[in-house]
């Protein structure tokens, strides 16, 4: 069962149709075209409704990427750099998005910052392969993280604002 917020949010964010990961050449290049298109249109949709809160590059090869991701709280900005790999795997496998200055910081996070999606995203996204991407990620994986995370961590005085 999907709520009305997840349903919004899924809504703004094309859905992809190449299976295929780095290691298919060719068509991971077709697959890399459809991330961006996801992720432009996901940023614009965000960016329509004033809930604009990342940006990503990448390589050229399209494994590493990288960026910035921030979340407001109380008139405060939070910005925290975010970076992952693509798995070999990909797409059966998700990305494992990490927030490197986070690490050891809070339970729900792995080694080397990488935040903990096990037990809600990554069923999700097992089930919607290859549909979902990155875009899909960072909206159902990192942006939910951000939001029970974030308000945590401040309330314990372990992070505190940008701005």
């Amino acid at each position: 069962m999907v709520d009305d917020g997840t349903r919004k949010a899924l809504s703004g964010i094309p859905l992809l149709k190449t299976k295929a990961g780095p290691r298919d050449k060719e068509l991971w290049v077709q697959r890399l075209k459809e991330e961006y298109q996801a992720l432009i249109k996901y940023v614009q949709t965000n960016k329509a409704s004033d809930m604009d809160w990342f940006r990503l590059e990448s390589n050229k090869e399209g494994t590493k990427w990288f960026g910035k991701c921030w979340y407001m709280h109380n008139l405060h900005k939070y910005e925290f750099d975010v970076e992952f790999d693509i798995p070999i795997t990909y797409p059966g496998t998700s990305p494992e998005i990490a927030l490197p200055e986070l690490d050891g910081k809070t339970a729900k996070m792995y080694r080397g910052g990488k935040i903990c999606l096990t037990d809600h995203f990554k069923p999700l996204w097992a089930r919607n392969v290859p549909k979902f991407g990155i875009a899909h990620a960072m909206a159902l994986g990192l942006a939910p993280w951000l939001a029970v995370e974030v308000p945590d961590l401040i309330e314990k005085g372990v992070i505190s604002s940008s701005s």
